[in-house]
Formats: structure tokens, C-alpha cells, sequence
């Protein structure tokens, strides 16, 4: 193997785009990642009927339903978010998106060419009448897993970015640190915020500009807040969040989204867990303590891009 063998593939996953960069691997890890990630979706999205969410939602409460031992962590990953956020990341709140209006899928229906994993002796159940939307922490997760199964591969470097939601491991292409553009949601297009340097670990944006709509002449957006099971009243437009593993930056993006300007709340949290944040009004930004540890010198080009 070559160590500068490189791959890169770019294709519809998870209602966003993916994009796979493999530094330094074997040939062929480009469509494995591909066949992963459909995969992953196949099990945990929404809007495929077959999918193990879908069947645990339409399960009745307390009924056993047997799943992949994938979806077994993306639950056990949920509660993890929920209990480090102290409830603000709540992934019981399908009801009150579909409510507010998201009940389609933005891009429309998923096509999955991957067949779905046989189901494994491992059962989940609900609780209660709540219903499941792994969401975002969804595209962190399957980051996380990629990811990490491609440098089990052999990849000496790694980038999965779904939809701006990535995860990196390893060495870029250049033989350095993977620098990582965080696009400026006021006037897309325009030079980046920031541009970060990670060799490991994961960014998360969360923005209202991206799933929005208009429901009975109002604005509505995605983002549910769980006090109000509203869209969440609030001047961020979007919030990105540096943190070790893509389903932590997830769930962080969420609580920086939601709270940022509180002052016991939000940004504080994020500093307690030792992730670094960037918030974005209509006509300010605000970061953690943090944050500069990872903003590059404007030199060398991103190959990654978190919006």
C-alpha cells in the first residue's frame, strides 16, 4: 500500500451530502464507506418505513422490538446526549417536529441501494407514547462509526462529513492536520468564519437556515426546544461545535443553538465538558475559552467544510 494512496467520494446520505476523503488505504474503501453509510441510514431513518426507528416508533409502548446492535448504540448514545444536556437535547420530540411541519424529508425520499442489515437478537422499547428522531446525532454517530471502521481498514487518514457534520482521524492528504472551513451563515459564499485544525476528532454545525419553512404564514424551523415543543425562539443562527466524537459535537451544536446566550446555560455547559463552541447572531459572533485552540494561521487550503 501506498501511503499516498487517496480517495474521495461525494453522494446524497442522510438528507444532506456526504463527503469521504481516505488518505494512505487500500483501493475501494471510498464505496465500502458509501455501503456503510446507506446502510446506517437504512437502519435509522425516519422516513423509510422498514427502517428499525420507524418500526420502534410504530411499536406499541412497552413491545420489544428487535434491532441491529447499531441501533442499539445510537439509542444508548441518545440517552448519553440527553443526560449530559440535562434534558435541553431531547430526542423524544417526533411528534412536535412532524407537528411544526418537518414530517417529509427535505431532500425526498431516501434511495438505498444497500439491502438492510439482518436483524440481530437485540431488542428496544419505548417507554412511553414519546416517538424517536435520532436527528443530527444520527449523522454524528455514523460519522464516529465510519470513520473509525476505515482506519481499522487501513486508511492512515480519514475525513466523513455528512451534510457539515464530520469526523476526522488520522493525517490529511497534505501529511498534516485536517483544516476544516465553518462557513459564515450571514452571507453564504463569503470567506469563512473561521478555518480549524483537528487531527482527531469531530465538528457539528446546527443552524435554522437550512430545514426551514413556512407553516400558517409563520417562519418554523427544525430546531424543536423542548421547554416550549416549539421551533426554539432565539438570535443564533447557527452554532458549531468542536468536540471529541461526532455525536457529542451534536448534541453540544444542539445545547449551543438553544441556549447560548443564557447565562448559566449553553456556552457554560459547553465549557464544563470540555468541548469549544462558536455562536452566530445576525450581527455577532461568540465563542468558548477554547475555541482559538483550534483556529488555523490563514495559510494552506480546508479540505472540509462545516455549515
Amino acid at each position: 500500500m501506498a501511503a499516498d494512496t487517496h480517495e474521495e467520494i461525494h453522494f446524497a446520505a442522510m438528507g444532506s451530502e456526504a463527503h469521504v476523503i481516505i488518505h494512505g488505504a487500500p483501493a475501494g474503501l471510498a464505496e465500502t464507506a458509501r455501503r456503510r453509510i446507506e446502510e446506517l441510514e437504512a437502519l435509522w431513518s425516519r422516513f423509510i418505513p422498514t427502517s428499525d426507528v420507524s418500526r420502534l416508533n410504530a411499536a406499541a409502548i412497552g413491545e420489544a422490538v428487535p434491532v441491529h446492535p447499531d441501533t442499539v448504540t445510537l439509542v444508548e448514545r441518545a440517552v448519553d446526549g440527553w443526560y449530559a444536556s440535562g434534558g435541553r437535547f431531547d430526542p423524544m420530540l417526533l411528534a412536535d417536529l412532524e407537528r411544526a411541519g418537518y414530517d417529509h424529508s427535505f431532500r425526498g425520499p431516501p434511495a438505498i441501494s444497500t439491502a438492510l442489515p439482518t436483524v440481530a437478537e437485540v431488542t428496544v422499547s419505548r417507554s412511553s407514547a414519546a416517538t424517536f428522531d435520532p436527528g443530527g446525532l444520527g449523522k454524528g454517530l455514523a460519522a464516529d462509526l465510519v470513520s473509525a471502521e476505515l482506519i481499522e481498514a487501513g486508511a492512515v487518514g480519514v475525513m466523513v462529513n455528512l451534510g457539515g457534520d464530520l469526523r476526522v482521524r488520522g493525517t490529511a492528504p497534505d501529511g498534516g492536520a485536517w483544516r476544516i472551513d465553518v462557513e459564515n451563515p450571514r452571507e453564504p459564499g463569503s470567506p469563512p468564519l473561521a478555518t480549524i485544525v483537528l487531527s482527531d476528532g469531530a465538528v457539528a454545525t446546527t443552524s435554522r437556515l437550512k430545514r426551514h419553512w413556512v407553516a400558517d404564514g409563520a417562519e418554523r424551523h427544525h430546531m424543536i426546544d423542548p421547554d416550549t415543543r416549539e421551533p426554539a425562539t432565539t438570535p443564533v443562527i447557527a452554532a458549531t461545535v468542536i468536540a471529541g466524537e461526532g455525536w457529542q459535537a451534536e448534541v453540544l451544536a444542539k445545547v449551543a443553538f438553544l441556549d447560548g446566550f443564557r447565562s448559566d446555560e449553553g456556552l457554560a455547559r459547553i465549557e464544563r465538558l470540555g468541548a469549544a463552541a462558536l455562536i452566530v447572531t445576525d450581527d455577532m459572533e461568540a465563542t468558548t475559552s477554547r475555541w482559538d485552540e483550534f483556529i488555523a494561521a490563514p495559510t494552506g487550503q480546508p479540505v472540509g467544510s462545516a455549515a
